[in-house]
């Protein structure tokens, strides 16, 4: 099977995971083929606290896209696979009051992705029998095969 595109969720949240993600998208990914697009959902107040730290005023005409070619957990998966020759290209979306799944659900539908890559930590030993709502969302409404990246 040749995947052609993969999203690659880059949350920001919790521990730190750039490295594993980054390594099992370019292990799946095919270098001459594929398309890596590091997705980023942001909500309404952190879009705003962004949007004001970059310095960009309300009136400008700035994307959620181009903010998340700045987030750091973005930046960081891009730099981590700079050096695999895969085409990797950032994607930001509004929240807009639905879950971050759902957004990054909405997002594979419309790039036709062939497969979604998100991370995520470890949990109590109750929160165990669910993974957290982002990544339970995604695995349950994706048209595309889902890998889930453990945080170490």
């Amino acid at each position: 099977m040749s995947l052609e595109t993969i999203v690659l969720a880059a949350d920001g949240e919790g521990e730190n995971i750039a490295d594993r993600l980054a390594a099992t998208a370019a292990d799946i990914a095919d270098p001459s083929n594929t398309e890596i697009i590091l997705a980023h959902v942001f909500d309404d107040e952190e879009y705003e606290n962004a949007r004001s730290r970059l310095n960009f005023t309300d009136d400008s005409e700035v994307t959620p896209s181009a903010i998340a070619e700045r987030k750091v957990s973005v930046r960081d998966l891009g730099e981590t696979l700079a050096g695999s020759d895969i085409d990797v290209t950032a994607s930001g979306r509004l929240s807009n009051g639905a879950s971050q799944g759902q957004r990054l659900v909405e997002l594979a539908d419309e790039v036709d992705a062939d497969m979604i890559v998100l991370g995520g930590r470890g949990r109590s030993p109750a929160g165990k029998a669910l993974f957290g709502s982002t990544v339970q969302d995604v695995m349950l409404e994706s048209s595309c095969p889902v890998t889930f990246v453990r945080a170490a």
